[in-house]
């Protein structure tokens, strides 16, 4: 029989009722899980049942959180066959970028998820989205960091949320669905696979200085100029369509170059959901490669980030950063 980790970081799933709203509450959870039959039932995988303390709240989670759900998965990597990842929904697609990098070598499933509506409500999300990651996580077909959620399989580097009420929360616009729930779950095996060679690893983040600017009309750049130091280590430039930017007051190619100059990367991605950056499609967007920014093609800000996060905490020079954001590493982006 396989045997599966459930490691429960917080989150919607496992809150309940209180004079102040829902909360999370120790032990609770465990619980829940101990009256739902369908866990036990023939088919499913056994499992266990790791509960963070204190619980998380997913908008403040970070490095070190990222930092101590891979050790859990490291430290338990042997006795498992995979793990499911309960989690907020708020920042989930962060961390699933996170552990896409952070987990090298890795060969067995670990899925994200969690829900909108709690476990302990009428209508609640939650039961399908757990039984369903613990067979995918037990079926093994789905050797990556994956994040279910509403029926639907997705690379955990390639998702972002798209809804803060839709039971179809997350969304991946730039990568097909590695699987679908309905009677059956159905794999898409040519998008299956392949993203990690070697012994499995985990390569913990370091505290680094990354920013994101999103372009928007009107935009006055000189605003920015004060973090443009040599602390800053990466920013993620959110840009119209392909890589677009406006040029009507000549102050972003300037700092830009500042902070190419200091040693910050510049990765620009596009605030379309789908489609890639083209550098150089349009002069606006040849001005940026000139000033030394970084195609981030069609990765999504979550996933930039936590790549940024991943290469500076390897320790690799400015260069090295340079080039491998522009490479495919972990099935982040189409070249």
């Amino acid at each position: 029989m396989k045997k599966i980790c459930i490691i429960y970081t917080g989150g919607t799933i496992g809150m309940v009722p209180t004079d102040q709203g829902y909360a999370p509450e120790a032990g609770s959870f465990a619980a829940a899980l101990a009256g739902i039959d369908d866990l036990s039932a023939e088919g499913m995988p056994a499992w266990d049942l790791i509960e963070f303390d204190p619980l998380l709240d997913s908008s403040n989670i970070a490095v070190d959180q990222w930092n101590q759900i891979g050790r859990v998965i490291r430290d338990n990597y042997d006795s498992y066959d995979g793990f499911v990842v309960l989690h907020g929904t708020d920042t989930m697609a962060y961390t699933a970028s996170a552990l896409s990098f952070m987990l090298e070598g890795l060969d067995k499933p670990v899925i994200l998820t969690g829900s909108q509506i709690p476990l302990c409500r009428l209508r609640s999300d939650a039961r399908d989205n757990l039984i369903t990651s613990i067979l995918i996580a037990g079926e093994g077909k789905a050797c990556e960091v994956c994040l279910y959620f509403g029926g639907r399989l997705i690379r955990g580097n390639r998702a972002t949320k798209a809804s803060a009420d839709g039971l179809i929360a997350f969304d991946s616009p730039n990568y097909p669905l590695l699987a679908e729930a309905g009677i059956d779950i159905r794999y898409n095996k040519r998008v299956l696979g392949g993203l990690s060679a070697g012994e499995f690893h985990l390569a913990e983040f370091r505290e680094t200085s990354i920013g994101v600017i999103k372009v928007f009309p009107g935009i006055q750049f000189q605003l920015f100029e004060p973090i443009m130091t040599e602390g800053l280590n990466g920013i993620v430039l959110e840009t119209f369509g392909t890589g677009n930017i406006p040029n009507y007051d000549d102050a972003l190619l300037p700092m830009i170059k500042r902070a190419f100059d200091n040693g910050t990367i510049v990765v620009v991605c596009s605030q379309c959901p789908q489609g890639t950056v083209r550098l150089g499609a349009y002069e606006v967007s040849a001005a940026l490669t000139r000033a030394g920014a970084v195609s981030g093609f069609n990765m999504t800000t979550e996933a930039a980030v936590a790549k940024l996060y991943y290469l500076f905490s390897k320790g690799y020079n400015r260069d090295r950063v340079k080039v491998e954001m522009e490479e495919d590493l972990r099935g982040e982006l189409t070249l």
